[in-house]
């Protein structure tokens, strides 16, 4: 397979956009994080070019998640984090023209190439506006597709996310990118055949030598076939990577590749958000480069983590594999750098090293951010603008301490999600419960008008929804562990909210998070329990019930929780081991948001009631803030 593009029109497009040149690069570079790497000093190999190294660099993003702009949508200001980071593809470009012009510096030195493997189109309002409010199968161009076109990539890898929306949004996006998108993992339902492109072929031209054949293959996630199982279903599904590797990167040398380069939207190391749902492991990058021969570098995502270098050697033929993978968002710029030189005629790689580049030390390219300001304007009035009304206000200011609308609006939404998602199921039966935190004891949803950033603002992060079953028992356990976030107390009080809340643990000395006491709810029939507080820690929860009657140790639940959560975070108990049932990977803040934009309308009475309270000795706890 060849891209459609010649290779001097891929050399010309790049470096006619160079902005950043000579020394300006270099500052950039440096300021970035840039780390320049002696090439290859080994020795000449035979029929080599007098022993020259030529050296091939390949740039790489992942995890883009629609961000084009250093904005936060939600807060409605620029982003910002702990660490400072910058995000979005106007910032990415910045650095990639920074590479390029210092590599066109470089004599007989190759044109770099530009990667991404994946999770594209989803993650941001800009992104959901051009989906679900003005989709881009009426027209017009996905700001995404805009972007990537504008910096010239070479090739993507398809990302789960990528089926978020359907396929005919996806075939949409594919149609408006001017490279590949790649995907030899994902199969037509019946034949098994690719569906996508499973891989291209590039020719880098070489001064004075013949060209370097790159051959990029691209590998998404099997965890399609359950997060996005209403859309793929009968229709497309997915391969390991490890087994597809092991059949397209013999294929990819055979057609002529000199270097093989694998785009996998699969992070690092072996762990899994579906258990042991699907054969294969959602997360085997690493594996893959230990078992399947042939490839020489990996471009990693899905994981969101920042890992700039890591080696691995293959099994078979004792080689060593780079693997590089830049965080999320545009935050890095992954740099592969691979050393060539010629064996008996043929270019093989003698060296290889990786780094990434931080992109929130540069400015945003303003070719971007004229290309696109309209879209981001647009979206900007959109999540200020009116999605629906709330009946009356809900703030969660008291949250922590007592049952509010606010947060049981949110497990209804969640619980709602599931159990529609569960019907024509064997767990169709069975009760669903959902888990909320007082993320933001700030938010609030105002009576009357109700925009995007109202309802957002109940929901501070990115989690995704899942589903697992669990006891009567285990239920309780769950509670119990909650319940630490409460200081014990000697009697009803009055007291101030610090005095009862945010409670020291062994694992958190300075005071439990917000974040980390979790509220149960109930969709069809509410679950009511106290917490006694002047009781020990684990012996706190009493009077467990669900539509009034107790609720037995081994009494079956469905519960809705967040990803953070399922996977570990809090350490709460057994909702990590417990059985998945749903797992779509869809944001929870944007659920919210589609049912609002939905109804037209909030009412707390269709699910606010009182089902929780504090405490002591049996008695009403009594806060004053």
């Amino acid at each position: 397979m060849t891209d459609s593009r010649s290779e001097d029109q891929a050399v010309d497009r790049s470096m006619g956009r160079r902005t950043v040149i000579g020394g300006a690069a270099a500052t950039a570079l440096a300021a970035a994080g840039f780390q320049a790497v002696p090439a290859y000093a080994g020795g000449s190999y035979s029929g080599g070019s007098n022993g020259r190294t030529v050296r091939l660099s390949v740039m790489g993003t992942t995890d883009l998640h629609g961000n084009v702009f250093n904005w936060d949508y939600f807060k409605n200001t620029e982003y910002d984090d702990t660490a400072h980071n910058d995000i979005g593809l106007a910032k990415v470009s910045t650095l990639v023209k920074a590479v390029r012009a210092r590599i066109a510096k470089e004599r007989r030195t190759p044109a770099p190439l530009m990667l991404d493997a994946g999770d594209t189109i989803q993650g941001t309002p800009l992104a959901y506006y051009f989906a679900k409010i003005e989709p881009i199968t009426g027209g017009h161009v996905h700001p995404m597709a805009a972007a990537m076109n504008e910096i010239g990539y070479d090739a993507a890898a398809l990302g789960n996310h990528e089926f978020n929306y359907g396929l005919d949004i996806l075939r949409k996006f594919q149609r408006q990118l001017r490279f590949p998108l790649l995907g030899a993992n994902a199969q037509d339902w019946t034949t098994g055949l690719p569906v996508f492109p499973p891989y291209v072929l590039k020719r880098v031209h070489v001064p004075g030598e013949k060209p370097i054949t790159v051959g990029i293959l691209g590998l998404t996630n099997p965890g399609i076939a359950i997060w996005d199982k209403a859309n793929v279903e009968n229709k497309v599904k997915f391969g390991g990577i490890v087994e597809l590797a092991k059949v397209w990167v013999p294929r990819v040398r055979k057609a002529g590749a000199d270097v093989v380069i694998v785009s996998a939207h699969s992070g690092m190391d072996l762990s899994s958000s579906y258990g042991d749902a699907l054969p294969v492991p959602e997360n085997a990058s690493a594996l893959m480069a230990e078992e399947v021969p042939g490839i020489d570098a990996v471009l990693v995502g899905h994981a969101h983590l920042e890992i700039p270098e890591r080696l691995v050697t293959n099994k078979a033929t004792g080689e060593s594999v780079v693997l590089v993978e830049p965080l999320k968002w545009g935050m890095r710029l992954a740099l592969i750098d691979l050393d060539l030189q010629k064996v008996r005629g043929q270019w093989k790689v003698v060296g290889r090293h990786s780094q990434v580049l931080n992109a929130n030390t540069v400015a945003a390219d303003p070719n971007v951010t004229k290309l696109l300001q309209k879209d981001h304007d647009k979206v900007v009035e959109y999540v200020n603008s009116k999605i629906g009304t709330c009946t009356e206000a809900m703030s969660a200011a008291t949250a922590p301490w007592e049952d509010t609308a606010a947060l049981d609006f949110v497990n209804f939404v969640q619980a709602d999600a599931v159990s529609k998602a569960l019907a024509g199921t064997p767990e169709a039966a069975l009760p669903v419960l959902a888990i909320a935190a007082p993320f933001n004891r700030a938010a609030a949803i105002p009576a009357g008008d109700v925009s995007v950033r109202d309802v957002a603002g109940l929901y501070i992060f990115d989690n995704t929804l899942l589903a697992v079953t669990m006891t009567g028992a285990q239920v309780k356990d769950y509670l119990e562990f909650s319940a630490q976030y409460f200081k014990q107390v000697s009697g009803p009080g009055p007291f101030t909210p610090d005095q009862v809340t945010n409670a020291p643990t062994p694992t958190a000395p300075g005071g439990t998070p917000d974040y980390n006491y979790d509220i149960l709810g109930g969709l069809a029939k509410p679950l009511a329990y106290k917490i006694d507080i002047a009781k020990a820690v684990g012996a706190r929860i009493s009077d467990l019930t669900y539509g009034g009657e107790a609720v037995t140790a081994d009494q079956q639940f469905v519960v809705a929780v967040n990803n953070y959560r399922q996977s570990g975070g809090g350490n709460f108990p057994h909702v990590k081991t417990a059985p998945v049932l749903y797992n779509r990977q869809v944001e929870i803040r944007q659920l919210m948001i589609d049912y609002v934009t939905t109804t037209g309308e909030v009412n707390p009475n269709t699910f606010h009631t009182t089902d929780w309270s504090l405490t002591a000795n049996g008695a009403p706890v009594v806060i004053t803030p």
